[in-house]
């Protein structure tokens, strides 16, 4: 039989939904290392890979457990989950494609994510959560068409993301507990895709939909998923959230028509959107996690130097940026360069490079198209 590889043909422009900064990045942009950093005493614990070389971070709970994907032995990419502190690391498997990727994970330790499965002699990429701890990978489903993908999943196991329709189009959906049924949240009149990047306790959802050509606005739901208010943005432009919290603030994006990307905070439930600013000065900041206190972590870069970026995180409701450089010890030459995930306990995960000559020109001009170009799925090999 031969078997073929079928995946989206349009460009699905949806930062927040897809995976924020460019945490997967092979040793040629200079050495990379992974921590935990506990922003109260700086302590770094070191994450390793399921072959040892290199792999992606996506989030962390309240235990400490992080989930990502790493290239296994048998030079596959696989989503895996540690255990608490980000000690040990398991191979979570995949749906059949030889392929998965994590990207959400709860205080059990279910992981949603999505992975290539055989309908047919086509592999089409479907979203998947597991048990607690990472036990077991059940194919979600779709939402009529070829293609879903999960984005977070709360403690009830309420999983969202983003689906194909029938029709063609892309919503974003939610799962009710333990990711039992797909209900597509529908777009706006006006629009016509959309998908899910975070959810809380309450099921507050978050997501960005298409609003018109490069027209892309964040928007936030009520309990479980009803209604849909969109949240704007700041002056003319576009806008993605990344993260929210228990009280409904928002986290993410805003991409003015003129000058750099700024990450931003709501007030409670979606209301009102304020500029983080940057770190020392710099042009441009991104925002990619909000945990219950209001902390806020992402990347920026400095006054400085403009061709570097900077982990920081916040103080409670995002007063105030602090590189996280200034708060740990790293050995010399070694920067902290982003900021991916908090937990309530203000463990942080993080990306740290040495970089190599132009690489941070390069990663800069990678992640000004962020909010803009849909990364496809890769295929199974």
């Amino acid at each position: 039989m031969n078997v073929t590889y079928g995946f989206p043909i349009r460009n699905l422009v949806l930062a927040a939904t897809l995976s924020a900064g460019l945490s997967f990045m092979p040793l040629a942009f200079g050495q990379q290392i992974s921590y935990i950093v506990d922003s109260n005493s700086g302590e770094l614990t070191r994450l390793g890979s399921l072959d040892g070389s290199y792999f992606s971070l996506s989030d962390i709970n309240d235990a400490g457990q992080v989930v990502g994907e790493s290239l296994t032995e048998g030079n596959r990419v696989h989503a895996f989950i540690t255990g608490p502190n980000g000690i040990g690391m398991t191979d979570l498997g995949e749906l059949g494609g030889g392929e998965s990727y994590a990207r959400g994970v709860n205080a059990a330790g279910q992981v949603v994510g999505y992975s290539p499965v055989l309908i047919g002699s086509t592999f089409f990429t479907h979203a998947f959560i597991t048990g607690p701890n990472g036990v077991g990978m059940t194919d979600l489903g779709t939402l009529g068409g070829d293609y879903s993908n999960a984005q977070d999943i709360n403690d009830a196991g309420q999983v969202v993301g983003f689906s194909a329709t029938a029709g063609g189009d892309y919503h974003p959906f939610i799962t009710g507990p333990n990711g039992v049924g797909m209900i597509d949240l529908g777009v706006p009149d006006g629009a016509y895709q959309g998908g899910a990047s975070s959810i809380n306790d309450a099921g507050q959802v978050v997501g960005t939909v298409n609003t018109g050509t490069e027209n892309y606005q964040a928007f936030i739901t009520g309990p479980n998923g009803a209604g849909m208010t969109i949240l704007g943005s700041l002056g003319e432009g576009n806008s993605a959230p990344s993260g929210i919290n228990a009280t409904g603030q928002v986290v993410g994006n805003f991409y003015p028509t003129e000058g750099n990307p700024h990450a931003f905070i709501t007030g409670l439930n979606g209301v009102g959107i304020t500029d983080l600013g940057t770190l020392g000065g710099g042009d441009y900041s991104s925002a990619l996690d909000i945990n219950d206190a209001g902390q806020v972590v992402g990347y920026s870069d400095t006054a400085e130097s403009k061709h570097s970026l900077h982990a920081f995180i916040t103080g409670p409701n995002g007063e105030g940026m602090t590189d996280l450089n200034s708060l740990v010890s790293l050995p010399d030459g070694y920067v902290l360069t982003q900021a991916l995930a908090i937990n309530n306990s203000g463990q942080v995960i993080v990306i740290g490079v040495v970089p190599e000559p132009a690489a941070y020109a390069l990663m800069l001009a990678g992640l000004g198209l962020v909010g803009f170009k849909a990364r496809r799925e890769k295929s199974a090999k």
